[in-house]
């Protein structure tokens, strides 16, 4: 797509925030981190949102969760994504968001597949109840009005192909006052395997007027533009395409304002990428860590599991590969990439392939009887979750 055909696009609004590009990084578990985070806003703008918090767990001030509500001082919006499916406890938790000034955007969860989400009948399940999603979602919104932060949903088409719920959903998300919802084309049996539905994504903005951000086989800037001219959706959602690949932010930034330039960094490039990732967790852990020595091996055992990302596609053995896996200091690090060729070129064939996860078409467990009756409001029993990040 040259840059004469880019779709027009205005900046993404949510509440009193004016976000360009209409770009925002979706939360994922020991991913979105605080570093992580930093290194791909040094890429490019948009909404970087953290690791997934659980309601429960944040009104029960579980230690582990709130030390995981960190931000940048830079950080503007600060954006929280929230898992609950108790209308009250999600309200309570919001409460704490907004008094705590805790974050200035707040999104719902209802797109997890995992089995141990969807048995409990939350993420991509819930929907599916619809009296109790449009009490959890109204609940929410009205917690957060009177700071006038915006709540946002993000969900999946549903369940599976016979029982899908989004375009239902989205009209119930916006009569509860939502500023925006987004919407992967997946449904959650399919999980991360086969093509995103971008038609369902048009359908569904054609369905709002609210802004629609669509999610889903995003790899490249140009796919971006891509499902902005196929689907018309206000802004995109980015989640494995980033993965060893934070550079992709500068790439959407360009792409969105009509630039033709994409990076295809060296392997050296690539290393430095790296060496600033690995630096910016270990500045992370030691800030909340009594020993420093001990904040960066933490800090360098959190970056290991990003190495194979960065370097697929690249003719790197297999030994430094699984030295470099295995790092525990800074000085380590240092050491082994130093050993890579730094005028390697860039794998285009690895462009436009699929990054982290990809699995298979599986059963979406639920509750009991969670079939049953859509208009049934009961919070499923041990739905509500302690632990956050996902």
């Amino acid at each position: 797509m040259t840059a004469s055909t880019v779709p027009a696009l205005r900046p993404l609004t949510l509440g009193q925030h004016q976000v360009w590009p209409p770009v925002v990084l979706a939360p994922m578990a020991g991913i979105t981190n605080i570093g992580f985070r930093r290194l791909c806003r040094e890429q490019g703008g948009g909404i970087y949102v953290c690791e997934m918090i659980t309601t429960r767990a944040l009104v029960e001030r579980n230690p582990k969760t709130l030390r995981m509500i960190a931000f940048g001082d830079d950080e503007n919006p600060r954006s929280l994504q929230l898992y609950g499916t108790d209308p009250e406890i999600t309200a309570a938790a919001v409460r704490i968001v907004v008094e705590r000034n805790l974050a200035d955007h707040i999104d719902l969860n209802f797109g997890c597949p995992v089995p141990k989400v969807t048995r409990r009948g939350g993420g991509a399940a819930l929907p599916w109840r619809r009296r109790l999603f449009g009490r959890l979602v109204r609940a929410a919104v009205a917690a957060a009005a009177p700071s006038g932060v915006p709540v946002t949903v993000k969900m999946r088409k549903g369940i599976d192909d016979d029982h899908l719920t989004y375009v239902e959903a989205g009209l119930a998300a916006q009569e509860a006052g939502v500023a925006a919802v987004a919407l992967h084309g997946r449904t959650a049996a399919q999980r991360y395997s086969g093509t995103a539905d971008w038609d369902a994504i048009a359908t569904l903005k054609q369905a709002l007027d609210v802004p629609v951000l669509g999610n889903g086989d995003i790899w490249e800037a140009d796919d971006a533009l891509r499902m902005v001219a196929h689907t018309g959706v206000d802004g995109v959602v980015i989640g494995r395409g980033c993965l060893g690949r934070p550079w992709l932010f500068a790439d959407l930034e360009a792409a969105f304002n009509g630039r033709p330039e994409r990076r295809l960094p060296t392997l050296g490039e690539v290393a430095v990428t790296m060496r600033r990732h690995a630096e910016l967790l270990v500045d992370q852990f030691q800030a909340g860590a009594r020993n420093p020595a001990r904040g960066e091996r933490d800090g360098c055992t959190d970056f290991r599991k990003h190495v194979a990302w960065y370097l697929k596609g690249f003719p790197v053995g297999g030994e430094l590969r699984r030295s470099l896996a295995m790092i525990e200091s800074l000085a380590q690090l240092d050491d082994l990439l130093g050993k890579l060729d730094p005028a390697e070129p860039f794998p285009v064939t690895a462009l436009g392939q699929p990054r982290g996860r990809t699995n298979s078409p599986g059963k979406v467990f639920l509750p009991e009887g969670w079939l049953a009756s859509r208009d049934d409001d009961t919070v499923p029993e041990g739905a509500e979750m302690d632990d956050s990040g996902g």
